[in-house]
């Protein structure tokens, strides 16, 4: 599977989709449908949407992210629009524009994206130093700064252990606030030097705080619980016969999504075995689209950060 050729963002920052052709064929199955994309980012997967769309079909997009939001000004398509907001409001967002329970298919491109991680401001990233904020959308919530400076040892402990799935989360917390009662963290060089110090072992090729930045992110911005809302949302949201495409691009993710499909091809698994019963009666709501893909080996050249990624599809049944 190709990469897309980066996109330069209207801040001058670059991103390449990840997965872009392979999405788009298992997204659209007709090109006269509408379509949902809950995470338009800097636009790679709309735009390539667009292009496999009948004059009558139609895009919605979505995206929290404000600066996401200054990006279409570069699309002029009547098939477009989006919105500002969260992918667990889909339903709604879809409801507004007439398209709930008609979507043909929904996109959704789970995580950061390249721009954020690449802007020191935004506060993402380790490896630049930046105001320590993290929200997707800086308009709203408690930034990474506000959180750590309240919240208790224990609690830092179990978000590094659950969310970035840190073997040393103890001792990172309890690093954290000795030093925070000397100085609160404004700034993510600073974290990440702290977190740099009391790591007793760095896993080769990937920065000591690693593990526990990814886990701040999710805390602060609830992504977890975002995507379980969205992937329910998503169901009732697509047509019968419509498609859901979900990129992730790590396991906590990964698992999530896995599971959701799942459950919903397998159904109601506590009523009796060799009774003659419908899918609906059954309640199996989704059928598998082939094994779960990832990037190919000239994607992840041209592009590391796709290396994690992993597609899941799914056809909506009733």
């Amino acid at each position: 599977m190709t990469s897309s050729a980066p996109e330069q963002s209207a801040r001058g920052f670059r991103h390449a989709s990840v997965l872009l052709d392979g999405a788009v064929d298992a997204l659209i199955h007709d090109p006269a449908g509408a379509y949902l994309d809950g995470t338009f980012g800097r636009g790679g997967h709309s735009r390539a949407i667009l292009a496999r769309l009948a004059p009558e079909g139609r895009l919605l997009a979505i995206d929290r992210d404000p600066q996401a939001i200054a990006e279409p000004a570069t699309i002029a398509d009547p098939r477009f629009s989006i919105e500002q907001g969260e992918f667990a409001r889909l339903g709604e967002i879809a409801e507004a524009h007439g398209l709930h329970g008609g979507l043909a298919g929904i996109l959704l491109d789970v995580g950061v994206s390249s721009p954020q991680l690449d802007d020191p401001e935004r506060g993402f990233s380790f490896l630049r130093d930046g105001p320590l904020d993290m929200r997707m959308d800086p308009s709203r919530g408690e930034s990474a700064a506000d959180w750590l400076a309240r919240a208790p040892e224990g609690e830092i402990a179990r978000v590094f252990k659950t969310y970035g799935e840190e073997r040393f989360a103890r001792r990172l917390a309890r690093a954290i606030v000795e030093r925070r009662v000397e100085r609160p963290f404004t700034r993510t060089a600073d974290l990440a030097e702290v977190i740099k110090a009391a790591h007793p072992a760095w896993e080769k090729g990937k920065h000591p705080a690693t593990r526990a930045f990814q886990a701040l992110r999710i805390q602060v911005n609830g992504e977890l619980d975002q995507l379980d809302a969205a992937l329910a949302a998503a169901l009732e949201a697509l047509a019968p016969g419509g498609h859901l495409v979900v990129i992730s691009f790590h396991s906590l993710e990964d698992r999530r999504v896995k599971r959701f499909i799942r459950d919903h091809v397998r159904g109601d698994t506590h009523l009796p075995k060799g009774v003659p019963l419908r899918d609906d009666q059954l309640h199996r709501r989704l059928e598998a689209l082939g094994k779960a893909r990832r990037p190919g080996p000239e994607e992840v050249e041209a592009n590391p950060r796709a290396r994690s990624a992993v597609m899941r599809a799914a056809r909506k049944r009733y």
